[in-house]
């Protein structure tokens, strides 16, 4: 089982990027660094490749509507390139409120927009002329359309690999369905492993079906926080926050999908409740109507033993790599967790 993390930067990016190189030297794999509305993720990768020598990076996620198909396979390509072929394309849909309210582009057909996309990035890695006429990416523009110049062209540069891996993020049944046929690894959110199948069972076996054989098994990379102490009750308290964040906050009423896997878990009541407290404003009230059991589950706080034993139920369930938050108070104690990790998953 590969370990990861999320680059944490809102203390100082330049900072965070060092502590990667204690990480790396306990075992770390693979760094992720987001995209939502801070500094663009490709920036901080290039540094990041720059700064580490074997860690793998990946973005995690970078938002399909705010670049053209084909900017986004270069900009993978180059990222491989400079990274030594340790770059993974974590591409996602991101949402409404994002998309729109901060891109001002309309959000529609994230189905249709991604298998597209994924189409034409493999169609630019392979350097061949790019000739592409789908219904959302016509590629060069359609007849009729712009000065009627356009021509296919393939990338000028030899890719370090014409497959690069693609991770997509997805909750939805039918993202997951295309995540599980198209993509070399799938990111769910909030992954609750004995819970995990009765939500997204059927679009994995769906998707799998269609998969074509060279893409291998699907890695499937949980995002957890992670922290190891006899005293548990505390610690998981620490997760109650975001938790409140994603299922209270992230959407409006009827268009938050973290809300409605919540419900597809089996926690509608509470779901609903954890969200109109938090939209009120209540938003630790919203944090202490998280279900404990919810907390339990999709998290690794508690005793080694236990955490041990939760890794084995996330390895049972089919995940592949753990992209764990380490929680303490010092860089030296983050550290150590990420050594303890790593043994524990063996």
């Amino acid at each position: 089982m590969r370990i990861g993390i999320p680059l944490a930067y809102s203390g100082g990016f330049t900072q965070a990027v060092k502590a990667l190189a204690d990480y790396e030297k306990a075992g770390l794999d693979v760094v992720f660094v987001a995209e939502a509305y801070t500094f663009d993720a490709v920036s901080q990768l290039g540094y990041i490749a720059a700064s580490t020598q074997r860690l793998g990076i990946a973005s995690g996620v970078m938002q399909l509507y705010t670049r053209t198909p084909t900017l986004i396979a270069m900009t993978a390509a180059g990222l491989d390139y400079v990274s030594g072929g340790r770059f993974t394309l974590g591409l996602g849909a991101s949402g409404p409120q994002v998309i729109e309210g901060f891109h001002g582009v309309a959000y529609d057909s994230p189905l249709g927009r991604t298998r597209e996309t994924i189409d034409i990035c493999r169609m630019v890695w392979r350097r061949e002329p790019v000739s592409y006429q789908g219904e959302h990416y016509q590629v060069p523009l359609a007849e009729g359309l712009g000065t009627g110049l356009g021509k296919p062209l393939k990338l000028i540069n030899k890719p370090v690999r014409e497959r690069i891996p693609i991770s997509l993020a997805a909750i939805g049944p039918r993202n997951v369905e295309l995540a599980a046929e198209l993509a070399e690894a799938w990111q769910p959110a909030f992954f609750y492993p004995e819970r995990a199948m009765q939500v997204w069972g059927e679009p994995l076996a769906s998707g799998t079906a269609k998969r074509a054989p060279e893409l291998g098994r699907l890695d499937t990379i949980v995002n957890v926080m992670l922290a190891i102490g006899e005293d548990a009750a505390p610690l998981r308290r620490l997760a109650r926050p975001e938790l409140a964040l994603y299922i209270g906050g992230m959407g409006a009423p009827g268009r938050n999908f973290y809300n409605s896997l919540a419900q597809r878990y089996g926690f509608e009541q509470a779901a609903a409740n954890i969200q109109e407290l938090y939209l009120a404003g209540r938003k630790d009230e919203a944090a202490a109507a998280i279900p404990d059991e919810l907390v339990d589950g999709t998290t690794l706080i508690g005793p080694a033993s236990w955490v041990k034993e939760r890794i084995a139920a996330f390895a049972q369930a089919g995940v592949t790599t753990l992209n764990v938050v380490p929680v303490a108070r010092t860089h030296e104690a983050r550290v150590q967790l990420i050594e303890q990790i790593r043994d524990l998953a063996g």
